[in-house]
């Protein structure tokens, strides 16, 4: 009795092994950042802010987004601290922006803009993005 119990028991250890092991596989693919992989080709930024070392905007209006020219032109405030700014990207649905902002961005250099680049949810479409940075006359 017990020989016959023992062949019973190793095929239901593996079928649940293999159910376990099948379970574990990743439907949904993920890129390096863990961030879903999607179908959207889509990739533009869709707003854009631009916030000095206390964390109050140093924008004196709304930042102009040139989807085509793929710009972005924000005027700053008179006095504004260039080297201690944070950027602030709204972009599409499920882009991601590349390199990813970690801190205090400097933006000093007016004459050679930074660029970041939009990429679309499929990880297929990139798009780069220059910031220009002019500051308000007294």
């Amino acid at each position: 009795m017990k020989m016959k119990s023992k062949y019973i028991m190793i095929p239901a250890v593996m079928l649940m092994l293999s159910i376990a092991w099948s379970s574990c596989k990743k439907d949904n693919p993920v890129d390096e950042d863990g961030l879903l992989i999607t179908t959207r080709a889509q990739c533009y930024v869709s707003n854009f802010e631009l916030l000095g070392s206390d964390f109050v905007t140093v924008r004196t209006k709304p930042a102009a987004i040139d989807t085509t020219a793929q710009t972005i032109n924000v005027e700053v405030m008179f006095g504004t601290d260039l080297k201690n700014l944070y950027p602030q990207f709204e972009l599409v649905t499920d882009a991601k922006l590349d390199p990813k902002i970690t801190g205090k961005t400097d933006f000093s250099d007016l004459a050679n803009p930074r660029s970041w680049t939009v990429v679309s949810g499929n990880r297929q479409v990139r798009k780069a993005y220059k910031v220009i940075i002019t500051v308000q006359k007294r």
